[in-house]
C-alpha cells in the first residue's frame, strides 16, 4: 500500500440540497448537545443568527461554483434542515432514511416526496425504501468514499449495522459497518470525512477498536488525518468540499495546515448558533452540511482511480463531497451540511 499522502484532485460541480431554517429549533433533545432550555433562553436571536449563518453557508457554496437545491421548510419539524440525514444517494438511487427517534420520523414523508420531485426533473433516477425494522440516517450515518470505491456506515447510536447489507444490496457497492462508541458523535459525519483525494479525516475515540482497526486496514497512515479533542468538538469532520476548497464550521491551525498542504483552501463558516443542537449542525454540511443540508450533484460511478471530490449535513455535521462528474445521477444528504444529489 503506498503510504505517501495524495494531493487534492480538479473538482466537479457538486449540487447540494438544503432546506432553510425557517423553523429551526431546539425543541426537544435526542443528542447529547441539545439543549432546549439553553435555546429557549434566547430563542428569537439564536434563530436570526441561524437564518444568518445559513444564509452565509448557501452564499459560500454558490461562490464555489456549486448549485443549490431548497427544500420547503415545514412547521414542527425543525431538524429537517439537516438534509445530510434524508437518504443514500449514488448512481442515480437515493435509498432513503429511516429515523431512529420519534421526533424526526415525520421528516421521512417530506424527504420521500422531496426526491419524488427531484426524480421528477431528472436529477435521480429510482427511490429506494428501507426495511420497515432497520434504521438508517442517510449520509449523515453513510459516507462514500471515491478514492476507496467503498462507502463508510456509522452504526450503534442512530443506524442500524444490518443497513450496511441493505447499501450494498442495493447501491451495488462494499459498505463497511463502523460501530460508533461516544455518544456525542452519535453520526459517523460529526467525526468522519472521506476526502476526494484519499485522505480521511477522523476522531479515533468516536469508534470502538473494531472501527478502527477497519479504518487502519483501508486508510494508509499517510492518508490518516486525525483530529485532537478541541476539533472534534468544533465538528471540523463535518466538512464539504467544493472543488479544492473545504468549507467547515471552524478547525485549529494545524488541521488547517495539513489540509493546505494537500492542496485545499479551507474555509470557515461558523455555525454555532447551530450548535445548540449538533442535530442541527451535521445538516448544514453533509451530514455538516451546520445545519448540514445540502445535494451534491456528482457523477455516476466513476474510475476508482479518477481524481473526484465529498457531506453534513442532517443531524450530524458531516459532509458531502463533489466527485468527478460522469453521466450519472448520485444524491447524498447531508447533516447541516448541503445533500449531494450527484454521486
Amino acid at each position: 500500500m503506498d503510504s505517501r499522502a495524495t494531493p487534492a484532485q480538479p473538482p466537479s460541480q457538486p449540487r447540494f440540497l438544503m432546506c432553510p431554517p425557517r423553523f429551526f429549533a431546539v425543541s426537544y433533545s435526542i443528542n447529547p448537545w441539545m439543549n432546549p432550555n439553553a435555546w429557549a433562553g434566547g430563542a428569537d436571536v439564536l434563530h436570526m443568527q441561524a437564518e444568518r449563518q445559513w444564509t452565509s453557508l448557501r452564499r459560500v457554496l454558490i461562490g464555489l461554483g456549486a448549485a443549490v437545491e431548497t427544500i420547503e421548510p415545514q412547521p414542527d419539524l425543525p431538524d429537517l434542515v439537516f438534509t445530510a440525514n434524508a437518504a443514500v444517494v449514488l448512481d442515480g438511487k437515493a435509498v432513503l432514511a429511516r429515523f431512529c427517534h420519534d421526533e424526526r420520523q415525520n421528516e421521512e414523508p417530506v424527504f420521500d416526496a422531496a426526491f419524488t420531485a427531484l426524480k421528477a426533473r431528472g436529477l435521480i433516477d429510482e427511490i429506494v425504501h428501507v426495511p420497515v425494522d432497520v434504521t438508517l440516517e442517510g449520509a449523515g450515518d453513510c459516507i462514500y468514499d471515491v478514492r476507496r470505491g467503498v462507502l463508510w456506515m456509522g452504526c450503534g447510536f442512530r443506524s442500524d449495522a444490518r443497513a450496511a447489507g441493505v447499501i450494498e444490496e442495493q447501491l451495488g457497492m462494499r459498505c463497511i459497518a463502523l460501530p460508533l462508541a461516544d455518544p456525542r458523535f452519535y453520526h459517523l459525519d460529526t467525526a468522519f470525512c472521506a476526502l476526494p483525494c484519499g485522505g480521511v479525516i477522523y476522531y479515533p475515540q468516536a469508534f470502538t477498536p473494531v472501527a478502527l482497526a477497519a479504518i487502519h486496514e483501508r486508510v494508509a497512515p499517510a492518508d490518516r488525518i486525525t483530529l485532537n479533542g478541541a476539533d472534534a468538538a468544533r465538528f471540523a469532520a463535518n466538512a464539504v468540499c467544493v472543488g479544492r476548497t473545504i468549507v467547515l464550521s471552524s478547525c485549529g491551525d494545524a488541521l488547517r495546515g495539513k489540509l493546505e498542504r494537500r492542496g485545499y483552501a479551507v474555509v470557515e463558516t461558523p455555525l454555532d448558533d447551530f450548535g445548540h443542537s449538533p442535530e442541527r449542525q451535521g445538516a448544514l454540511f453533509r451530514c455538516r452540511s451546520a445545519p448540514r443540508t445540502f445535494i451534491e450533484r456528482n457523477p455516476r460511478r466513476m474510475d476508482r482511480r479518477a481524481d473526484v471530490l465529498d457531506g453534513p449535513l442532517g443531524d450530524t455535521p458531516d459532509l458531502v463531497f463533489g466527485r468527478g462528474v460522469e453521466d450519472g445521477k448520485g444524491l447524498v444528504p447531508s447533516s447541516l451540511s448541503p445533500l449531494t444529489v450527484d454521486e
